[in-house]
Parts: structure tokens; sequence; C-alpha cells
């Protein structure tokens, strides 16, 4: 399994990106997908999440209202749309794909991509 993310990059505070992420090597749309991120000196801890079909999300409490998970399975590419974007958004952004089927609940043992850098400037 290959997971690989896209996108990062430089932002002034109040912009925007969109990461990409796109897996191979399994059935796509049998697996939960999740975005993930991790700052300086602190734990990986779940940005988002998607059910196989795409009909249900969740979201941390910190980016509710300004992110959006979405995923394309006809393209094996889960998305994340970040608005309005905050210097505390800061962070190494990965995927993962889940190894335990279509729940957000499980992404224990996950696959994982390498990881991009988003980088949000006061």
């Amino acid at each position: 399994v290959q997971v690989a993310e896209s996108g990062g990059g430089l932002v002034q505070a109040g912009g925007s990106l969109r990461l990409s992420c796109a897996a191979s090597g399994r059935t796509f749309s049998s697996y939960a997908m999740g975005w993930f991120r991790q700052a300086p000196g602190a734990v990986r801890l779940l940005v988002a999440a998607i059910t196989c079909s795409g009909g249900n999300t969740i979201y941390a409490d910190s980016v509710k209202g300004r992110f959006t998970i979405s995923r394309d399975n006809g393209k094996n590419t889960v998305y994340l749309a970040m608005y309005l974007l905050k210097p505390e958004d800061t962070a190494v952004y990965f995927c993962a794909q889940s190894r335990a089927g279509c729940s957000t609940e499980n992404f224990r043992n996950a696959y994982w991509g390498q990881g991009t850098q988003v980088t949000v400037s006061s």
C-alpha cells in the first residue's frame, strides 16, 4: 500500500489550502481515510476522517467549520480543504488509510503517508 500527500505550503493567516492524498495497493473505496497533523514537539492528532462512501465525516473541534474532508473514489484520492487558516494550524499533515474497513473510529496500524508541511504565517 502506498499513501502520498501533496498540496502543503506556506500561507498567510486567513488564507486557504487544499491537500490531496492518493492511495494505491488496495480497493480505495473499502477503507476509511483520515487526515492527522503533528506540530513540533506535539503528538499526532486526528484532524478529520471520512467513511468509505464519504457519507459520514468527523472533525477535530479546532477545525470544525473551517476544514472540509472529501474523497473521490474514482480517483483513489482524499482531500482536505482548509479555510481561514490560523498560525496554530501549522504542522506536518499526514494522510492515513484505515486497515479496519469503513469506520472513522479506528486508525490503529493505519497505512501512513510521509506527510506534507503546512505553515501559516501571522
